[in-house]
């Protein structure tokens, strides 16, 4: 059996996978990633509740840098090394991946109907590009070899915002005041997507509703934000949301732009699903293409949401695998 990880900032997902390349995969269990000190307990009590086994391979797509097998994951206190892990778990082979190089080859396991489609464009072949906001912001590219497509990992979420108009403007200014740095992961994430929401009620841009107000007391202030907006309940919710889905528009023509991915961008993470009405809107494909003389270029790049929420756990699997 091959064990597979998708290995977050806030869960961590492990499923056990047959040898031969599939989608079908058994003892699937999350862990909330902060209840452990260490990946390497979390995944000792795993396999404490699933005996009898042969692991005889495992991959972990980590949401961090990985160098030489190993990685510090960019949201947990997390050092990760392969070698320890083999060693500890009594595993022949362990790999690690980047989370969003999971997810990229996690993507050829998809089917259609596993897949939202915002543009159309024109189907070719070449390089694609994946661009994922959950957690954290998540980047890929998948090189096309004339072929098939091969992903690589890149860090591309934790480059410098840049705004494109007055209202992105003042949104850097809101953020500066608080952060050193502001990367496009400061805004398309969880967290950052909150962070919206108070810079358009902090700066008076919309009005605070008490009844939003109470509930970002007893629940994660992300959801509430992406429940109200997505429910047009909440004004200050719903432009919170706009204004998430032009910025993700606009990063996301940027990858394409530095990939040169005429083959497809693919939005992945956990909050786009939850936003589909958002990017079926006019303004997310005005600020995908609003690049100036590559306008024209943009627009025939195809453009779709991944809906499965286990494709980094797939595509982890299906790189143990291949290997």
């Amino acid at each position: 059996m091959i064990l597979a990880g998708d290995v977050g900032g806030t869960k961590v997902n492990l499923a056990l996978f047959d040898e031969q390349i599939n989608k079908t995969f058994k003892d699937e269990q999350k862990f909330p990633s902060r209840d452990f000190p260490q990946l390497s307990a979390l995944l000792k009590k795993y396999l404490e509740s699933h005996p009898g086994h042969k692991i005889s391979a495992a991959c972990f797509g980590v949401a961090g840098p990985v160098r030489e097998g190993k990685c510090q994951a960019t949201n947990l206190p997390w050092v990760i090394v392969a070698k320890d892990l083999e060693r500890e778990l009594n595993i022949p082979k362990v790999y690690l991946i980047n989370d969003l190089e999971a997810n990229a080859w996690g993507l050829r396991c998809l089917a259609d109907e596993e897949f939202f489609t915002v543009n159309l464009g024109s189907k070719i072949d070449g390089n694609q590009a994946l661009v994922s906001a959950g957690t954290g912001l998540g980047e890929a590219g998948l090189y096309w070899d004339g072929k098939s497509h091969q992903p690589f990992a890149c860090e591309g979420g934790h480059c410098d915002f840049g705004p494109t108009n007055e209202e992105e403007i003042e949104l850097l200014r809101f953020l500066m005041r608080q952060f050193k740095h502001v990367s496009y992961e400061r805004i398309l994430s969880g967290s950052g997507i909150y962070e919206l929401y108070r810079f358009l009620i902090e700066t008076k841009l919309e009005k605070e509703d008490p009844a939003v107000t109470a509930l970002l007391q007893q629940k994660e202030p992300q959801r509430v934000v992406v429940e109200k907006g997505a429910s047009g309940e909440s004004k200050a919710c719903m432009r919170a949301c706009r204004l998430f889905t032009s910025i993700y528009a606009a990063e996301a023509a940027n990858s394409a732009l530095k990939f040169m991915a005429v083959g497809g961008v693919f939005l992945g993470g956990g909050i786009a699903p939850h936003l589909i009405p958002f990017f079926r809107e006019t303004r997310f494909i005005e600020s995908f293409i609003s690049k100036g003389r590559f306008a024209s270029f943009l627009m025939k790049i195809p453009i779709k949401i991944v809906l499965n929420e286990n494709t980094a756990l797939l595509g982890a699997a299906r790189y143990a695998q291949e290997r």
